[in-house]
C-alpha cells in the first residue's frame, strides 16, 4: 500500500472531491483527518474511510480561524501520534461576477475567498508543519487549479486564490525541504462529478442544446477528448502523498485531461 500505517489530514473535506481523497487514502493504508465546517458531511467521510478498514477523525474547522487549525493539528497529532501528509483542498464555490459588477457584498466575499485559499493553507502549514519537521520528513499537497494559470472571466476571486496556493507552495517547498518536508500541487482543471453534470445539464437546457452537445464542446481542447474524474485527480495527490515521488518538492502536476500543457 502507498501510504500504509500513516495519517493524512485533508482540509476542505466535503461531499465529491474530499470525499474520495479520504478513501483512496484509506484504501492506501492510510487514517485519515478530516476537517471543513459541516460535520456531516465529515461524519459521512469518517464513514468511508472506516469502511475501508481504517482509522477516521472528523474536526470542524473554518480554516481562516487560527485556534480552529491550531486544535486541528494537535487533536490529529494527539489521536494518532504523528501526523505524515496534509492535503489542503478548501475553497469557497465561486458565483461568477466581473470585477465591474462586483458589489459590497461581493467584493467581501471575495477577500474571503483568498483568505481561504492563501491564509487557510498558510495556517494549516503553520500547525500542521513543525510535526512533520520533529518527524524528518512529511508531505504536503496543495489542491490548486488550472485556472491558477489560466484565468476566466467571472471567476478572479477563483484564479486569485488558486494561484496564492501555488507562490506560497513554492516558497513552502525552499523553507521545508531541509527538513525532510516535501510541499507539491495538483492542479485540476473540470473534474467530472455529480456538480459538473448538474451544471452541464442546466446549461444544455438554457442553449436549448444537447447535455452530450454541451460536454462535447468543453472536451474538444482536451487532448484525451473527456473530463478527468475525481479518482484521477486524488489518484494524484496520492503520488505526491507517497514515497513515489521522493525525490520530488515544488513541482505542479497538472490533471486537466490535456487541456493545458505545461
Amino acid at each position: 500500500m502507498l501510504l500504509e500505517d500513516q495519517v493524512v489530514v485533508i482540509t476542505g473535506a466535503g461531499p465529491g472531491l474530499g470525499s474520495t481523497l479520504a478513501r483512496r487514502c484509506a484504501e492506501e493504508g492510510a487514517d485519515v483527518v478530516v476537517a471543513a465546517r459541516t460535520k456531516a458531511n465529515l461524519d459521512a467521510i469518517v464513514k468511508e474511510v472506516e469502511a475501508c478498514g481504517r482509522r477516521g477523525l472528523a474536526v470542524p474547522t473554518d480554516v481562516v480561524d487560527r485556534e480552529q487549525v491550531r486544535a486541528l493539528a494537535s487533536n490529529a497529532h494527539h489521536e494518532f501520534g504523528h501526523i505524515d501528509v496534509l492535503v489542503n483542498a478548501a475553497f469557497p464555490p465561486s458565483h461568477r461576477k466581473t470585477v465591474v459588477e462586483m458589489d459590497d457584498d461581493y467584493l467581501d466575499f471575495w477577500r474571503n475567498a483568498l483568505d481561504i485559499a492563501g491564509y487557510g493553507t498558510l495556517l494549516a502549514c503553520h500547525y500542521v508543519a513543525p510535526f512533520m519537521v520533529d518527524a524528518g520528513k512529511g508531505s504536503i499537497v496543495n489542491l490548486t487549479s488550472m485556472s491558477s494559470r489560466l484565468a476566466y472571466a467571472g471567476r478572479s476571486d477563483y484564479a486569485a486564490g488558486k494561484a496564492a496556493v501555488h507562490r506560497l507552495g513554492w516558497a513552502l517547498a525552499d523553507e521545508l525541504g531541509p527538513s525532510g518536508v516535501r510541499v507539491n500541487a495538483v492542479a485540476p482543471g473540470l473534474i467530472m462529478s455529480p456538480v459538473l453534470e448538474h451544471w452541464m445539464e442546466t446549461t444544455a437546457r438554457e442553449r436549448g442544446i444537447t447535455y452530450e452537445e454541451q460536454v462535447a464542446e468543453h472536451v474538444q481542447s482536451m487532448a484525451l477528448r473527456r473530463i478527468a474524474t475525481e479518482t484521477e485527480v486524488a489518484n494524484a495527490v496520492l503520488f505526491f502523498a507517497s514515497d513515489l515521488s521522493s525525490g520530488i518538492t515544488g513541482a505542479t502536476l497538472d490533471v486537466n485531461a490535456g487541456q493545458l500543457f505545461g
